[in-house]
């Protein structure tokens, strides 16, 4: 799979942050705890990065079920 195609599949903290709305230290907080639960949509971390899919993210945001 190309890296354009695979990074069009998730979104990074930066891009978390700004559709959320919330500051730096908060988003990665965040991140942190829904990556232990994977809920209320999934999160992948490696070493210190974090990738959310976009299609879990955002049936979260839109108030779907996952």
């Amino acid at each position: 799979m190309a890296k354009e195609n695979l990074l069009s599949k998730v979104y990074n903290a930066e891009e978390i942050q700004q559709l959320l709305g919330i500051g730096r230290s908060k988003t990665y907080d965040f991140l942190d705890e829904v990556n232990k639960k994977q809920a209320p949509f999934r999160v992948i971390k490696i070493g210190r990065i974090y990738r959310v899919p976009k299609d879990s993210f955002d049936r979260w945001i839109d108030g779907e079920e996952i």
